[in-house]
Order: structure tokens, then sequence, then C-alpha cells
């Protein structure tokens, strides 16, 4: 029988100040940053629920929300939402803060999928347990997100058959 571990067990927050260079023309933070900042902190939370090396599986989604402007303040929450033998689907929500008013905004939402590995080898990962109403909703509607991560790795092998054909 699998380890059990509850969510909140897993979860990582990561706050940082959005300064001039980490911006683009717009005086917004550039996509590319606060991608590198959600992998960064769900393979934390991945980690932190393994107690195994991780590796990204895929980023299933990244959908930005509201701008991050330069002067804000960025929060990364990042926490498992569902388990298979050796995968973790982790959540990650970002918020914004306008320092000097106070105001927060949900600026983007971030589903990624990890694998524990030992070597070469998957490695069985604990079963994750909700106890929140929201951490078992994140949980039930983790099945529906996995059955589009499926269709679209498949849809993506096409492409890359297609395109190893084409060029």
């Amino acid at each position: 029988m699998r380890q059990k571990k509850f969510m909140k067990e897993t979860k990582t927050t990561k706050t940082t100040h959005v300064l001039p260079p980490d911006t683009n023309h717009h005086g917004t933070l550039f996509g590319g940053k606060l991608m590198a900042y959600i992998d960064d902190v769900a393979s934390i939370a991945a980690t932190r629920h393994a107690r195994k090396p991780v590796v990204t599986a895929s980023t299933d989604s990244v959908d930005f929300l509201k701008p991050i402007k330069v002067g804000d303040s960025v929060t990364l929450e990042a926490i498992v939402t569902y388990t298979g033998r050796s995968s973790m689907e982790v959540c990650v929500k970002v918020t914004t803060e306008v320092l000097l008013t106070g105001e927060t905004n949900v600026a983007a939402i971030s589903f990624l999928t990890f694998v524990a590995v030992d070597g070469d080898k998957t490695a069985v990962v604990p079963e994750i347990v909700p106890e929140t109403e929201e951490e078992k909703w994140l949980n039930e509607t983790a099945q529906n997100r996995a059955e589009h991560r499926k269709a679209r790795k498949k849809h993506s092998q096409e492409l890359a058959e297609f395109f190893k054909k084409a060029y």
C-alpha cells in the first residue's frame, strides 16, 4: 500500500518584487520569466511531495489573466492536486499585488505534470489526500485535465512525425 500525504503538505509559496530588468517594453513581467517562476515553485511542491528527484513532464497550461507590472509583487502558490503512480499534477496560482495600494488580483493559473525518478526509472509517489472543499474540487477535476493532457500529447506526437517528414 502506498504512503499518503495531505495536499497542504505540498504547498509552496514564492514572492518576488517585479523589477525593470524583469519586464518587457510594456512594463509588464516577461511571460517567459513568469513561466520559469512557475516551473520552479511547482518543482519544489512536487519534490516536497515525492521526496525524490522530479522532472517536468509537461506544462499543461499557463493562462495569463492580468498583467503583472513593474513595481508590483508577484506571489506564486503551488500545490500537488493529483497523483498517479509516479506522476503528480501541480496547480500554481499567481497573484499580483500593487504594493502601494494593497490591491491584489489573480494574474495567472497554471497546471504542470511532474514525474518522480530514481535514476533512469520512474519512482512511486505517495497518494495525495485532499481535505478542504477547494482541494477536493481540484482533485476531482484532475481526471478531466489528465484526459485533455493525453489527447494533447497524442496530437503533439502526430505533429512531431509530420515535422520529421516535412523537414
